[in-house]
């Protein structure tokens, strides 16, 4: 045997193997101290027999969001800031799959938690139970919270709390003008504080497109109509449905046959092209807005809370635009020059009272260059009485500068002027006077009625809309007179806004599969431009939007009519004026948290309770700030909720919450 020597020591396989496994130890060390300085969010947490402790990753002083390593935290109560001592999972070392720009779906489709809606079985029907309130919180941040809140008295089931508020109406002091039929809302502090129940054998509505032509009779129970008005063919009652043939007072061959009688009267009004919005006044249960929807025409249709009292209820039943308004003593809720055309079949209102001041409100929303249609008896009817009303009315629109353009049969069509030429070349002391320069004739919230002319813009904006269907995505001249803060051209916030809502909307249709839940009657509830409304058009949903715009916020309504749209201005303070159980969905972004400091979220949950359908949806996005307050609201009215991360991940300042009502039983 030769000795070891000349270092051939280190060429033995027992020497190799030791000094393999030496390396491996060194190296395995090192990279287990230093394994976690490229990723931000990782803590190690032990729990020893000493006093549980954290120990900080050498990225101890980059920022990181501990909330937001908790699985599913936002459906967890956290009773205060301390640390829980429970054992917490260890978050997955590998980064998360990539995020679309836009949506609250990743690409993988891991979020998409899908809900239907179908007939109410027993998943959709609640027994409730009133509960007391109760405490919750300790210190300064104690405050009470509502556990559960109460069904209303069944007698409140169609409550519409500013319209049927007895008390104030009996306290006015003249009624004659219609003041009874306008907005009367509750004092503060004897607002709705419960929820208002459905009819005892209420169902799951009809869906669209056939409840144009029938809805259950147990859903809206009244007769009062078909008493009155079904020799006109508007409604019939057939066993366990009411039926709507489609005719109207002075159209009882049917609303299709009168459009094409229109249509014919006056080819350049050319419905869905030329004329997109319309204005139905007195609108029954709004047949004829009914069937302008296939000719792509969106309808208004308003009507007050009168002996009809429920033909409003009757048009949203049927998955029909409408809503509950008056031409009494305010303006309507709408902006000047919103309505390309606005019909009035024998509505019941006598325009020329008060030196025309009803008809200049007309004139106020009608777009410059739009129509005044006016089926009534005045005009082919050949009684005194009534030759002396055609006569009121001739001299008064032409003293407003219309263009009488036809008569034919029992209809009369009025255009109103493109700019204010007319009005400055008629005699001195005409009236009705041209409104003052600094009128606004789009100051509409509690603003009284104004026996002026108002004024149109000098460069034609308003009357200068393109046609249909290029004015949805087309931004329009009245972007221009919007009072916001912009650093940026408005016309690239409009285009930045459609661009957003087409990304999210796209998403929820492919992942939370929106074309299988009922969308019919949708409102958006901070409308902005109406880039929610349009996204939702342009991925061919079977719905319309109510496009709110909140008094709080720019008054964007302008811009939401002239893309052929249709909304309203509010105040979320206040109800809404439409009857209970009228829409499919409700959509709210960053509306919360603006509104609460003006007042209480639970006052505006309440009032999307009640205008909700059993089986509806609510889609909220707000800031993390006010979801856990809605998180309670939400659960105290049995709606069943879910949280989901919006597209930004784990750690945006936003959430989304969505939810779906139920149909609770006493």
């Amino acid at each position: 045997m030769k000795p070891f020597g000349g270092g051939e020591v280190f060429k033995t396989p027992l020497i190799i193997k030791i000094s393999a496994f030496f390396v491996l130890a060194v190296t395995s060390f090192y990279l287990g101290e230093h394994w976690s300085d490229g990723y931000q969010q990782l803590i190690f947490f032990t729990t020893a027999r000493r006093a549980p402790s954290v120990s900080i990753s050498p990225n101890r002083d980059k920022p990181f969001n501990v909330s937001a390593l908790i699985h599913d935290n936002q459906t967890q109560t956290v009773p205060d800031k301390t640390l829980n001592t429970a054992p917490f999972s260890v978050p997955p070392s590998s980064p998360p799959p990539p995020l679309q720009r836009f949506g609250i779906v990743n690409e993988n489709g891991t979020m998409s938690d899908e809900f239907e809606v179908g007939e109410f079985d027993e998943g959709l029907v609640e027994d409730w139970r009133n509960e007391t309130e109760a405490v919750d919180g300790d210190g300064d941040s104690s405050r009470v919270r509502v556990t559960k809140f109460q069904l209303c008295p069944r007698a409140m089931s169609e409550y519409i709390p500013c319209l049927d508020n007895e008390e104030a109406i009996k306290k006015l002091k003249s009624s004659e003008k219609g003041e009874r039929f306008e907005r009367h809302c509750p004092e503060e502090g004897r607002g709705l504080n419960c929820l208002v129940p459905a009819p005892s054998q209420y169902r799951t509505p009809i869906p669209w497109p056939k409840s144009r032509d029938e809805v259950w009779f147990y859903n809206v129970p009244h007769t009062r109509l078909v008493e009155d008005k079904g020799g006109q063919n508007w409604i019939a009652r057939v066993n366990d449905k009411f039926k709507f043939p489609g005719g109207g007072t002075q159209f009882i061959h049917g609303a299709n046959e009168y459009l094409d009688h229109i249509s014919e009267m006056i080819p350049e009004i050319a419905f869905g092209h030329h004329t997109r919005v319309v204005l139905d006044v007195g609108c029954g249960v709004a047949s004829f807005g009914a069937y302008l929807l296939s000719r792509n025409v969106i309808t208004m249709s308003i009507a007050p809370k009168d002996v009809h009292e429920n033909q409003i209820q009757f048009a949203l039943e049927r998955g029909v635009p409408a809503m509950v308004a008056a031409f009494a003593t305010h303006r309507l809720l709408y902006p000047s020059q919103a309505f390309d055309l606005i019909h009035c079949s024998r509505c019941r209102i006598n325009w020329t009272r008060d030196d025309g001041i009803l008809l200049l409100e007309v004139n106020r929303i009608l777009r410059g260059g739009g129509y005044f249609v006016w089926a009534a008896q005045p005009v082919y009817k050949h009684e005194e009485i009534l030759e002396e009303q055609w006569k009121e009315m001739l001299n008064l629109t032409t003293r407003l500068c219309w263009d009488f353009v036809k008569k034919d049969g029992y209809i009369a069509i009025w255009q109103k002027p493109y700019n204010n030429s007319c009005y400055l070349s008629r005699e001195e002391g005409t009236k009705p006077p041209l409104c003052d320069q600094d009128d606004d004739p789009d100051n509409v919230w509690y603003a009284d009625l104004k026996s002026c002319i108002s004024r149109l813009p000098e460069n034609g904006v308003g009357a200068n809309v393109t046609t249909w269907p290029a004015r949805l995505q087309t931004p329009p001249s009245r972007l221009q007179s919007i009072q916001i803060d912009s650093y940026i051209s408005r016309k690239e916030l409009f285009k930045a806004e459609s661009k957003y809502w087409d990304d999210i909307i796209a998403n929820y249709v492919r992942n939370l599969h929106w074309k299988k839940i009922r969308l019919r009657n949708v409102m958006d509830m901070r409308a902005g431009f109406g880039g929610f409304a349009a996204a939702l058009m342009e991925q061919n949903l079977d719905s319309w939007v109510m496009n709110v715009v909140p008094v709080s916020g720019p008054n964007t309504l302008p811009v939401i009519y002239d893309r052929g749209l249709i909304g309203v201005l509010h105040d979320w303070c206040e109800p809404f004026d439409t009857y209970p159980r009228t829409y499919d969905f409700l959509h709210a972004t960053g509306l919360f948290s603006i509104e609460r400091k003006r007042c209480s979220i639970s006052s505006i949950m309440l009032e999307m309770d009640r205008i909700l359908r059993p089986g509806g949806h609510v889609y909220i996005r707000d800031t993390l700030a006010v979801m856990d307050e809605l998180q309670e609201n939400a659960k105290a009215m049995g709606w069943h909720v879910l949280m989901r991360d919006t597209a930004e991940g784990p750690y945006a300042s936003y959430r989304v919450l969505t939810a779906e009502k139920h149909l609770l039983r006493g």
